[in-house]
């Protein structure tokens, strides 16, 4: 009679994981065997229906509350983390996606310096700093999946704020690669195009009009939908991309090519 295997643990926090593209790659990274730690920020609710779906799947799953535009609280959730962790009998998370984001859009010269701060606080500082809060617990040969944005390489006007934020990370990301390496932590930035979710008030998804514009400028002749984007993050976490570091994965359907 053989022992049966059990997979080891190993652990990966998405942030936003309560909903849209967040809740897609939490729950898609389960599918190939991972461990999941969601944030979230307001919805309890929703992130502990995500937490059911995945502990259903067969594996372990827990939801934190994290402000990522909030670096003083970084300390405290690095805290609360490390205690869900032990509780698992383990010390170290495999991998980070940083994903929590938020869509606020303006003509430049309207963008208020309120809206910018809170653009860049969460899309940028916030990435940057908790992933320098959490670098030492993610374990060697880890890896790091940045979301960026198609944005950062098409100008549509309203998002230059959004879209700078966005280009930045893309640049953070090869840096976290090339420091990393000797870690043999990959580091990689995976960039949706238009993607039919609540983000910025659901307008791809709820606007037919939005809908069509988007579609009519991508190659495969469509928005984006949740499914298109979860699973490739799932393959930027498994052993198959391990040689893969300090790209740019854009996922857009061939959006204004």
């Amino acid at each position: 009679m053989t022992e049966e295997r059990v997979a080891p643990s190993r652990p990966v926090v998405v942030t936003g994981g309560s909903r849209g593209l967040g809740r897609n790659v939490a729950v898609n990274i389960a599918k190939n065997g991972f461990d999941v730690i969601i944030t979230y920020q307001t919805n309890e609710a929703a992130a502990k229906q995500v937490v059911k779906e995945i502990t259903e799947l067969g594996r372990k799953a827990s939801a934190l509350k994290l402000d990522t535009s909030d670096v003083a609280s970084f300390d405290s959730f690095s805290a609360s983390l490390r205690a869900d962790l032990a509780q698992r009998g383990i010390e170290h998370i495999f991998g980070l996606v940083n994903n929590a984001g938020i869509g606020l859009d303006a003509p430049f010269a309207d963008t208020s310096e309120e809206v910018f701060d809170r653009l860049l606080n969460i899309h940028l500082k916030g990435v940057f700093f908790l992933t320098q809060k959490l670098l030492p617990i993610i374990s060697e040969g880890g890896r790091i999946v940045n979301v960026s944005s198609a944005l950062a390489r098409v100008s549509l006007p309203g998002y230059a704020a959004y879209g700078a934020a966005k280009a930045a990370v893309e640049t953070l990301t090869r840096y976290l690669a090339k420091e990393l390496g000797p870690r043999k932590i990959t580091a990689n930035v995976l960039v949706p195009g238009g993607v039919e979710t609540d983000f910025g008030g659901g307008a791809l998804r709820d606007i037919p009009e939005v809908n069509a514009f988007i579609a009519s400028q991508t190659a495969l002749g469509r928005a984006g939908v949740p499914d298109d984007i979860g699973p490739v993050v799932a393959a930027l976490l498994s052993d198959s991309h391990r040689w893969v570091t300090g790209q740019r994965i854009e996922v857009s359907g061939g959006w204004q090519l």
